[in-house]
């Protein structure tokens, strides 16, 4: 650097000792045209210099040496306290306070087996079988909640397990066995990472703790308890189909009970079994006697025209007919046909009123009946484990630790603090250069 400014100061001593000592030619100028007298003509020509031309340069002195200043020191200061101080804090942080941490690992999905029936098969009925996701919606809102946490907690100790190393030696990644169950909960969703596929309905997760076996037997706890959950709401689910055609099967019992206790007060007090077939016999009974009077007719119109009229076997038809006539008129009331085109009421009515309980014992047996059926296909639902929770990955046990991931962390931490630092000096440069 020293020697190129002496170089520069020695060709500048140089130029000017030339310009000096040597004069230096005059830039020749543009006059206007004139006529040329005899007198210009006899005056000579002016001397041209002796020498070399040197032009002239128009040269600044050199510029200083550069020195920092005030806003490089600053940039210089806000780059330690922004981007170097976090990154040494954290890789001190990272490599002598954090302890190492397990990880175990599960996966699962809640299934849906729907198993045609012997009922639905005579139907043409029939369903598949696959995944609910309703229900791994369900579970997987399950997983995040405080009932959870708390279960898991009582049944193997969390506060135990997450506080083995001591919040003085780790305090972000140990827990305070102080802390309330909100603490607890926060701290769950940290050691619990949940990656759930809507798509699939599989849910993946992945426990952390001090020690490879705490963290197995948190992951153990956690399929355990969800499996009861799954399990509680199938049960759930069941007790309520069979609660709904338990007590239809009941109403339907007790109506058929109802309608056959009228059907038997009614053959009680009529001392008839089946008004129908009554019916029937008094029809055909009314037929013969209508037949013997038309005999009973004939005969005497037969005897009137072959006896004299005081003949007592012309008197004897009459009075056959007299008598069958009344019979006729008997049963006719009996069946309800009125006598000379006057409606009675006396069979008939019986027959209506028996026919109006056969139609409700028949409805009240068919109803029955579908009760039943409905009733045994919720006990074989009941009797099969229609939803339950499918583990396709268990518990796994960790033979060496994975976190926390120092490098990783620390490198996310430098990108972070220096892009922080880089949008804050632009931003304050920015406002400096417009005020």
């Amino acid at each position: 650097m020293a020697e190129g400014s002496q170089e520069e100061a020695q060709l500048i001593s140089r130029i000017r000792h030339l310009k000096h000592s040597a004069p230096v030619e005059a830039q020749p100028r543009v006059v206007a045209p004139h006529v040329v007298s005899g007198a210009d003509l006899a005056e000579p020509a002016p001397p041209r210099p002796a020498g070399p031309v040197i032009p002239q340069f128009d040269i600044r002195p050199p510029a200083r040496r550069a020195k920092p200043r005030k806003r490089h020191r600053f940039l210089v200061f806000t780059f330690m306290l922004f981007v170097v101080s976090p990154i040494v804090l954290a890789s001190y942080y990272l490599w002598t306070q954090a302890a190492d941490q397990y990880a175990s690992r599960v996966a699962f999905s809640v299934r849906t087996e729907e198993q045609t029936s012997a009922i639905e098969l005579l139907g043409g009925i029939t369903e598949l079988s696959g995944s609910s996701s309703s229900d791994t919606d369900i579970l997987f809102a399950y997983l995040s909640s405080q009932e959870l946490v708390s279960q898991v907690d009582q049944k193997i100790g969390l506060r135990e397990v997450w506080s083995r190393v001591s919040i003085e030696q780790d305090p972000i990644f140990a827990f305070d066995p102080a802390g309330t169950i909100e603490d607890l909960q926060d701290h769950w969703e940290r050691k619990i990472s949940i990656i759930y596929d809507s798509s699939t309905g599989l849910i993946e997760l992945e426990v952390l703790a001090f020690d490879p076996q705490d963290a197995l037997r948190v992951a153990q706890a956690i399929l355990a308890e969800c499996t009861a959950m799954i399990n509680g709401l199938s049960r759930i689910a069941q007790e309520d189909s069979i609660r709904f055609t338990r007590e239809e099967l009941a109403n339907s019992v007790e109506r058929l009970k109802v309608s056959r206790r009228a059907l038997t007060q009614f053959r009680n007090r009529t001392q008839i079994v089946d008004p129908s077939i009554d019916t029937q016999n008094q029809m055909g009974l009314l037929v013969t006697l209508q037949q013997q009077l038309a005999e009973a007719l004939i005969d005497h119109d037969l005897l009137q025209d072959t006896t004299r009229e005081n003949d007592p076997r012309i008197t004897q038809a009459k009075r056959r007919i007299e008598v069958i006539e009344e019979r006729i008129s008997s049963e006719r009331g009996n069946l309800g046909l009125g006598v000379d085109g006057e409606s009675g009421d006396a069979f008939a009515n019986l027959v209506g009123e028996y026919e109006g309980l056969i139609v409700d014992r028949e409805f009240a047996e068919a109803a029955y009946v579908a009760a039943l059926a409905a009733h045994d296909s919720a006990l074989a639902e009941v009797r099969k484990q229609s939803r339950y929770l499918a583990a396709h990955v268990k518990p796994t046990l960790a033979q060496r630790a994975e976190f926390p991931k120092r490098e990783l962390t620390l490198a996310l931490i430098a990108l972070f603090s220096f892009f922080t630092w880089s949008i804050l000096s632009l931003v304050y440069y920015s406002v400096r250069d417009r005020s």
